[in-house]
C-alpha cells in the first residue's frame, strides 16, 4: 500500500513544478495549478492525471479543482458523488448558477475542518448546506466560532487562506490496527495479531527515521453486538527512545498481558507508537547500552534487507503472518496487486 501510494504521488508530481505539490495523506494531495490556467484547460489537464493513474497504476481517483484548498476539497466530494463529472469537478471555472445548485445540495458537515460539533452549531444557526456557509458573514462566523472557521468561509468564497505546505508536520503518533475477520477469544491469537501490527507500525516509523518511547495497545469487542462490551487501552513506557522491533514488541506483549480478559469476543486490536522524535534528536543517558543498540540496529537492517529482496512476509517475529489465522481480515473484496504480484497480473482477452 505504501509503495503504491508513493508511486501515485510521484506520478502526480510529474505534472507540476517542485514546490507545487503537498502530500496531505497516504492517498490525497494538493497541487497548485494557478500558473497552468493560462495555457491549459485545467479540467482536461487533471483528467489526464486520472487516466494515467488508472492506466499505469490501476488506481481509480477523483479530483476537485477550486480557488482554494477548502473549495477544492468540496469539489472533490462532488466529483465522487456525481458520475456526470467523470471524476473531475472544477468549481473554479463553473458558472455561478450551476455551482450554487450543487453546493446547496451538499451538507455543511462535509466541509473540510467543520467537524461534528461545529456542524450541529451551524445547523442551529440555520446554516445547513455548503451554500449557506458560503453566504454567511465571515466576521460573524469568527465571533461564534474561531478564526479557523472564518478562514474556512473565506476559502469557500474563493479567497485562498491556507498555503501549500511542502514539509508535512512531524507525526505525533503512528497507529496500526485492523478489525478481525472473525471474533477472537484466545490471548495468544490476539498477541499474534498485535505482533504484526507492531511490525507494520515500526516499518513506518523507521521509514520516517523516528524513534518512540511509548507504545499504546488496545483491544475491542464488537460495537454492535449485544454481548458485554470491553475496550481497554494501555500505554507501556520503554527505557529510552527506540525503533527496535523486538523491544517495542515486548512492550506491546506486556500491555496485552495486563488488559486481556478471557470470555470476550474481541473484534479489533491495534497499537499506537507515541512520543515520537527524529533519530537526530535522540540524547543517550548514562544507562544507554551502545553495543546493544548497535547490534539491534544491524539486526533490523538485516531483516529489512531480507524483506526487500524476498517480500515482507518472509521474516517475522513469532507467528504473526499466518494467513489462515482466525484474526486475519476477510479479503474477498481486496483489489488485485496488478503491479506487485506475478499471479495477479492483469489479463486481457
Amino acid at each position: 500500500m505504501l509503495r503504491m501510494a508513493r508511486r501515485f504521488m510521484l506520478m502526480l508530481g510529474q505534472y507540476v513544478a517542485p514546490g507545487e505539490q503537498e502530500i496531505y495523506s497516504i492517498d490525497e494531495c494538493f497541487i497548485e495549478l494557478t500558473t497552468y490556467a493560462k495555457n491549459y484547460d485545467l479540467t482536461a489537464y487533471v483528467q489526464d492525471m486520472r487516466m494515467k493513474a488508472q492506466q499505469w497504476l490501476g488506481l481509480p481517483c477523483c479530483i476537485g479543482i477550486g480557488r482554494s484548498k477548502t473549495e477544492a476539497k468540496i469539489a472533490n466530494h462532488i466529483a465522487k458523488k456525481n458520475k456526470y463529472f467523470d471524476g473531475v469537478c472544477n468549481l473554479a471555472e463553473m458558472d455561478p448558477c450551476s455551482a450554487e445548485q450543487l453546493l446547496a445540495a451538499v451538507d455543511v458537515g462535509e466541509v473540510w475542518g467543520v467537524g461534528r460539533q461545529n456542524c450541529k452549531k451551524l445547523n442551529l444557526m440555520n446554516i445547513k448546506s455548503v451554500l449557506d456557509l458560503i453566504e454567511s458573514n465571515p466576521k460573524e462566523i469568527k465571533k461564534s466560532f474561531s478564526i479557523v472557521m472564518e478562514k474556512t468561509v473565506r476559502e469557500l468564497q474563493g479567497v485562498s487562506c491556507i498555503d501549500i505546505e511542502l514539509d508535512s508536520p512531524s507525526k505525533k503518533q503512528i497507529i496500526s490496527s485492523r478489525s478481525y475477520g472473525h471474533p477472537v477469544y484466545e490471548k495468544n491469537d490476539i498477541k499474534s495479531s498485535v505482533r504484526l501490527f507492531v511490525t507494520r507500525g515500526v516499518e513506518r516509523m523507521r521509514n520516517d527515521e523516528s524513534l518512540c518511547k511509548l507504545v499504546g495497545v488496545f483491544i475491542q469487542t464488537g460495537k454492535f453486538n449485544k454481548d458485554e462490551k470491553y475496550s481497554p487501552y494501555i500505554i507501556v513506557q520503554m527505557h529510552e527512545y527506540t525503533d527496535d522491533l523486538l523491544e517495542i514488541t515486548r512492550a506491546a506483549m506486556k500491555g496485552i498481558d495486563q488488559i486481556y480478559k478471557p470470555g470476550f469476543k474481541y473484534k479489533k486490536a491495534g497499537i499506537v507508537l507515541l512520543e515520537l522524535i527524529h533519530k537526530s534528536k535522540f540524547v543517550p543517558d548514562l544507562f544507554t547500552d551502545y553495543t546493544h543498540r548497535y547490534e539491534r540496529e544491524k539486526l533490523s537492517q538485516t531483516m529489512e534487507a531480507i524483506k526487500a529482496k524476498y517480500g515482507k512476509d518472509h521474516v517475522s517475529l513469532g507467528l504473526c503472518n499466518d494467513t489462515q489465522a482466525i484474526w486475519q481480515m476477510n479479503q474477498n473484496r481486496r483489489s488485485p496487486s496488478y503491479l506487485t504480484n506475478w499471479s495477479e497480473l492483469f489479463r486481457v482477452g
